[in-house]
């Protein structure tokens, strides 16, 4: 009995301290807040029916949650500091049916009909509507999804919890310089790895002047994310954590209630790290007409919405019945880009020519900004697992990672691991003419 009561807090230990590692690893994204609410006691509480009593904390999820989540740039001198635009737009889903988070990346710069304003880029909702118009907004973006409770951080958190914790480690892929005089924004960050300060973070983070805009931004979010996660492992933090929730308390406001944000808790503490899949909401950069602006693919949204947040879709459109019928076809429609962060460029060419031989027509080499993995990765860049599933069968090797850090302009992107062996890949020359 006594070894058995010892292993349960054993455990216990563990995935609180998995929990309390997501919880911050999200605020990363310039967010926060968003899994740190959910220990918080909040003002706007209200009685709901999506929890009931259980074990541990008390409550647990009954059914799939959508929390929106803002990044709020703060109005300098205004009295409300949640009141500005919202440089970051993600919606959260916890999903108590298969034990997954699914976390969708909204550019700032998309957009969208916004109720009330007419036409304008998403992050102008909460500036003209508070959080009550960004909801109603990023609903009928999202084909009308049900949006439950809404999270706002002001991003000023992001700098203080990162002090908090001792700094964290990423990987910058260039030299970063800009001056913005009118934020009193100051970058200067130089390339390679590197243990970041709460302001080099930010600096990092609101970046915007790289080749891929806003979208490289996003990217910049979810590698924080998953620094932060990695830096909450480390034992010397734990003393730590309670003055960097004491932090984001100072700058959050949530609609979400006590027993609401226990049953959250309850559930993220029992989420494994491969059940958090991190996506982007599929487009392309407009031209000099839209201003750079990020057009959503209609399409990819809606695999979006029906693979990760369970969504249904009027049509089966052909791309996604062809997986079923024919997916060699599918090979030649996917744009697949191969990151060879070694010193021997012939690795990726010579996979490149793999590919080409085996049909695929939208393959072509991308230059890598994060250092080479131990294990090749298979990038779901635009949400497409099934194309990611089939590449990685007729590939017989390759990780399966779900976020959004491979090359913008693909469908899915190859990052070669050490575990890459170029010779499985030759290409016998044909004989005669």
């Amino acid at each position: 009995m006594a070894v058995k009561t010892r292993r349960t807090n054993l455990d216990f230990s563990r995935w609180v301290w998995w929990g309390v590692g997501l919880t911050v690893a999200v605020m990363a994204s310039a967010t926060l807040g968003a899994i740190a609410a959910w220990v918080l006691p909040s003002p706007k509480s209200f009685v709901q029916t999506e929890v009931k009593r259980d074990r541990g904390f008390g409550y647990q999820l009954t059914r799939p949650i959508h929390i929106l989540i803002l990044g709020v740039d703060g109005i300098e001198g205004a009295d409300d500091r949640f009141s500005g635009h919202s440089d970051t737009i993600l919606l959260l889903r916890f999903d108590p049916e298969d034990e997954s988070m699914s976390l969708l990346s909204i550019p700032r710069d998309t957009p969208t009909e916004i109720p009330g304003v007419g036409l304008a880029k998403a992050n102008l909702a909460n500036y003209e509507g508070g959080s009550e118009l960004a909801k109603e907004t990023i609903a009928q973006l999202l084909g009308g999804i049900e949006i439950d409770r809404y999270v706002r951080i002001n991003t000023q958190a992001l700098r203080e919890v990162v002090d908090a914790v001792g700094g964290v480690e990423v990987f910058v892929p260039s030299a970063m310089s800009y001056t913005d005089r009118t934020q009193q924004l100051k970058i200067d960050l130089k390339p390679g790895w590197q243990i970041l300060n709460g302001t080099q973070a930010e600096q990092f983070s609101r970046f915007r002047q790289g080749a891929y805009g806003d979208i490289g931004r996003v990217q910049r979010q979810q590698a924080l994310i998953q620094a932060l996660r990695s830096r909450l492992t480390h034992p010397t933090v734990l003393p730590h954590l309670p003055e960097a929730i004491r932090i984001v308390q100072k700058y959050l406001d949530t609609d979400l209630t006590v027993p609401e944000m226990m049953a959250l808790v309850e559930f993220g503490l029992h989420v494994d790290a491969d059940r958090l899949k991190m996506v982007i909401l599929p487009g392309r950069f407009g031209d000099a007409e839209t201003d750079g602006d990020w057009t959503i693919d209609p399409v990819g949204r809606d695999r979006i919405l029906a693979d990760y947040f369970q969504q249904p879709i009027e049509t089966d459109n052909d791309a996604r019945s062809q997986y079923r019928l024919n997916p060699e076809r599918v090979l030649a429609t996917l744009r697949v880009a191969i990151q060879n962060p070694t010193s021997n460029p012939k690795e990726g060419e010579q996979l490149q020519a793999y590919l080409a031989s085996k049909g695929a027509q939208g393959v072509y080499l991308s230059e890598s900004w994060l250092d080479r993995p131990r294990q090749t990765q298979i990038i779901v860049q635009q949400g497409d697992l099934k194309g990611a599933q089939f590449l990685q069968e007729l590939l017989g090797f390759g990780q399966i990672v779900t976020d959004s850090t491979g090359d913008v302009g693909s469908d899915l992107t190859i990052r070669l691991g050490e575990d890459f062996n170029p010779a499985q890949f030759k290409i016998e020359s044909k004989r005669g003419g």
